[in-house]
Parts: C-alpha cells; sequence; structure tokens
C-alpha cells in the first residue's frame, strides 16, 4: 500500500472524520477503490481515542502450501472429469472414418479407470482443504487478504479464461468451416461447462473477498 495514502488515512481517522468522508475525498482525488477499501481496512472500526491498526498476518510456507494443495487438486479433478466425459463421447459418438486397433477397448477401459481414480482421489482432497480453509477465514476473516489466496485465485481464473476463448474460438472456426459433428460439440460442451463452473465458483469467492 502506498505509505502516503495509509498516513493520510490514519491522520483523519485521529481527526474523528467518518470513514465514508474519507472514502469520498480519496476518491474525488483520483485514488482507485481497492486502495482506499484497503487503507480503510488497515484501521479496525473499534471506540478507541486514537486508529487502531489490524494486525499484518505473515505468510507461512504452511499456508501457501495448503493453498497449492487445493488448487493442484481441484485442477486434477477437473482435468480427470474432462477426460471421463471425452472418454464417454467418443463411445457414443465414434468417429466413421476411425480404424480400430488391436488392444484398443482395453486402452479405453484403462483410460476410463485412470481418469475415474484421479477424481476419486483429487475431488474429496480438494472438498476437504477448501472446507478447512473456509473454517479458517471465518475465525480469521484477514486471511481472506493473504497473497497465496489472491495470486493462485486470479491465476486459475486466468487459465479459466484462456480455456473458455479458445473453446470458443475452436467451436466458430469450425463452425465457418462447416464441420461440426456432435462428438466435436459435445466436447466443446464439456470443456465450456467445467471452465465455466470453475470460474463462476472463484468469482463469487472474489466478491466475497472484497466486500469482507
Amino acid at each position: 500500500m502506498n505509505g502516503n495514502l495509509a498516513e493520510f488515512t490514519r491522520r483523519a481517522l485521529e481527526r474523528g472524520i467518518d470513514r465514508r468522508e474519507i472514502s469520498r475525498a480519496l476518491a474525488e482525488a483520483g485514488w482507485p477503490p481497492a486502495d482506499i477499501d484497503a487503507a480503510l481496512r488497515t484501521f479496525a472500526a473499534v471506540e478507541f481515542p486514537l486508529p487502531v491498526p489490524r494486525p499484518l498476518r505473515q505468510v507461512s510456507a504452511a499456508e501457501v502450501f495448503v493453498y497449492l494443495v487445493m488448487f493442484v487438486s481441484l485442477a486434477t479433478s477437473a482435468t480427470s472429469l474432462g477426460g471421463l466425459f471425452f472418454e464417454f463421447i467418443e463411445q457414443a459418438f465414434p468417429d466413421p472414418l476411425h480404424v480400430a486397433y488391436a488392444g484398443e477397448a482395453d486402452q479405453i477401459r484403462a483410460n476410463v479407470r485412470w481418469h475415474l481414480s484421479a477424481l476419486i482421489v483429487s475431488f474429496p482432497i480438494f472438498l476437504f482443504v477448501f472446507h478447512n480453509i473456509g473454517r479458517a477465514v471465518r475465525r480469521e476473516p484477514s486471511r481472506r487478504q493473504s497473497w497465496p489466496r489472491k495470486w493462485l485465485t486470479y491465476g486459475t481464473l486466468f487459465i479459466v479464461v484462456v480455456c473458455v476463448v479458445a473453446d470458443v474460438t475452436t467451436l466458430v472456426y469450425y463452425a465457418l468451416g462447416g464441420e461440426l459433428t456432435p462428438r466435436f460439440v459435445l466436447k466443446i460442451l464439456t470443456v465450456a461447462v467445467i471452465a465455466g463452473g470453475i470460474f463462476l465458483f472463484f468469482l463469487v469467492e472474489m466478491r466475497r473477498d472484497e466486500t469482507a
């Protein structure tokens, strides 16, 4: 945070100026809303003659590890679910030009078993870690502002947006060429639904963090 902004906010609070008035003055001066909110959140809204600073959290390696586990398990779950649906689509709508080879059926069963195994292992891990993180955030709301949470959330959203854009671009490309088939459309929809679900999930989480 900008040092001048923090100092101004502290002095304004010392003089008993209402937080809404401080926010309005800073907005008129051109400060971004996010910086204004961060400056005001630096000081607790408690009754005391002087502004009371909130405690600064130190990010530990354990916290980074927990968030990495959550996001990796989510990515594994998403890719496994997508791979599982792709295998089902391939079987429901086979390519008429595809020539079967010896052992193909065994390979398909192995692929399904692998995707299903990864999903069974990774998704409960994601739910468990996400639940524990949510419980920790409720106990200590300042955790919402931790940089591992923010960076990994935005990184996930970036990857999801790239996937959706690539997905739609591919759909338009084949549509313009008149090459759309049921199996292709279903695969595109699978990616769109999974990526869109993750995007909406984390978008809600980000809005909660901003309003906390």
